[in-house]
């Protein structure tokens, strides 16, 4: 998956860091700028060469008729005479020089540096080849300089100009002023690679500098997110430094609102903490003082009961349901006043638990009180002990099975299994009735938590059996967890594990042949 995206993440700017696209996007400013100097220069160049090659052409056409130079504004002043066998003065080798008439080519041919009778080198004329003669004969006269290719001869700037029995036709070669043109652009454009790798080097060494405090910022934001902030006293030390907050500059003004953001965040957690430790102590307080008024209005509707006067059955019925909903009070009562203390970090027991037994004598009283629900046992051979608090413990895997049985239907198979996984002892409790709404999923270690009406038989729960669940195991350092579809679902904890009980199997095996049913 990786190697995958990576592709896709380089060929899309949009992907790239912030340092990648600005060095990007200098590099590509520079190669255009380097583009147009480069070509302009070129032009330019291309320009004044062949400029003062069409100049030098029409200087040296003149002097092979023998006229005197033209004016500034261009016009030949009067005079004029055919050039002999002789070259024109000035010529330079190569150039090419050819008197036509009207019946055919007369005189002239290509200059070459030959030595005379004293063995000084002048400028003589070598034939031309015949086709070149013939492609020089068809310029047209007067028509301004043009490009000719020669052949073998090369490339060559020609001029024809009209003269008094035809025309003299004046040419060039090119390869001087093109190789020169050539040289120039390959000058031009190494000059501008190099200054391109230059600028790109050092645009990253200062782009990176540039964007240190925006990476110290980022890294502050990362440390604040790995913080965790849903519940607890959370202390939000972390702030962007005072070099980094100066709103003059971009990145200084992110930092300042960032620390702003903080100091804010910090101010609501702080007083989201204290909110929360005041309506725990009220709930821990209000539980505890509730505990002793409950307890004396179950123990005068259970003595009003046993009173040795007769008591009309009305009454008997009214303080029956009096007791009984006192005595519901006073399990939520004691609900409520367990979690205050667990969210109060009140410590547990620290004592060797035998996990194995606990669980059979939670499915025990389970089978006791719905017979009509097929209950399971899955035990290994040996105990499974953690350490903790065996009554907080037992309250766990009792909210748990309650829970199976409140909320599935009677003859629901109900699977409870103990084993363990590397350091960690496991207890599973999978039932097969209707399954938890997947809305109510997420929510359902909350605390007043209910699942809808049709997972329940009977009137429901108090919502804080699930959440008790989570908050027991959460203080032995264990996990919870519910997976849940229709047809199956399943409760898993998880505690760390403690070396087993000796001499433990034998009481495990006698009792689960009593509760497998």
């Amino acid at each position: 998956m990786t190697g995958a995206a990576r592709p896709a993440r380089w060929r899309s700017p949009a992907g790239w860091t912030l340092r990648t696209r600005l060095i990007a996007l200098m590099v590509v400013l520079l190669t255009v700028l380097g583009l147009v100097v480069g070509a302009t220069a070129e032009i330019y160049l291309h320009k004044t060469l062949y400029d003062r090659l069409d100049a030098q052409l029409r200087e040296i056409a003149d002097r092979a008729q023998r006229r005197p130079p033209r004016l500034p504004d261009g016009l030949p002043r009067p005079g004029g005479g055919q050039f002999g066998d002789r070259v024109p003065p000035g010529a330079p080798p190569d150039s090419i020089f050819l008197s036509v008439t009207t019946a055919g080519p007369k005189e002239g041919g290509i200059v070459t540096l030959r030595a005379d009778d004293e063995g000084y080198l002048v400028n003589r004329y070598r034939n031309l080849p015949e086709a070149t003669m013939t492609r020089l004969s068809a310029v047209t006269p007067n028509s301004g300089p043009a490009d000719i290719d020669l052949g073998d001869l090369g490339d060559y700037r020609v001029l024809a100009t009209t003269a008094d029995d035809g025309m003299v036709v004046a040419a060039v070669p090119l390869a001087e002023t093109r190789d020169t043109l050539l040289a120039v652009a390959g000058v031009t454009g190494g000059a501008v690679v190099l200054a391109l790798v230059a600028a790109g080097w050092a645009g990253a060494v200062i782009i990176r500098r540039d964007l240190r405090p925006l990476s110290r910022v980022a890294a502050t934001a990362t440390r604040v997110s790995e913080l965790r902030l849903d519940s607890g006293e959370v202390e939000l030390a972390q702030r962007v430094p005072e070099a980094d907050t100066d709103p003059r500059t971009e990145v200084g003004a992110v930092g300042a609102a960032l620390n702003r953001m903080l100091d804010h965040v910090g101010s609501a957690l702080e007083a989201r903490h204290a909110s929360e430790t005041r309506v725990r102590q009220f709930v821990a307080d209000a539980s505890h003082e509730l505990r002793t008024p409950l307890a004396a209005i179950r123990g005068y509707a259970e003595l009003s009961r046993r009173s040795p006067r007769p008591v009309p059955e009305e009454i008997a019925h009214v303080l029956r349901r009096v007791e009984s909903e006192a005595g519901r009070m006073t399990a939520l009562v004691e609900d409520l006043l367990l979690l205050a203390r667990l969210d109060a970090g009140r410590p547990l027991a620290q004592d060797p638990v035998d996990l194995t037994m606990l669980v059979v004598d939670a499915v025990s009283d389970a089978h006791a009180a719905g017979p009509r629900h097929d209950w399971r046992l899955e035990v290994p051979g040996e105990p499974v002990t953690v350490t903790g608090d065996g009554q907080r413990l037992h309250q766990v895997v009792a909210n748990l099975l309650v829970n199976a049985r409140t909320h599935t239907p009677e003859g629901t198979a109900v699977v409870v299994s103990v084993a363990t996984e590397g350091d960690a002892a496991v207890l599973r409790v999978t039932d097969a009735g209707p399954g938890i709404p997947a809305e109510l999923r997420p929510h359902v270690f909350e605390r007043f938590a209910r699942g809808d009406s049709s997972r329940s038989r009977a009137a429901g729960s108090t919502g804080l059996g699930l959440s008790i669940v989570h908050a027991v195991v959460t203080a032995h350092g264990g996990s919870v967890g519910v997976d849940s579809v229709p047809g199956r679902t399943e409760f898993t904890v998880r505690l760390p594990l403690t070396p087993a009980l000796p001499a433990e199997t034998d009481a495990v095996h006698q009792h689960v042949p009593e509760i497998v049913q």
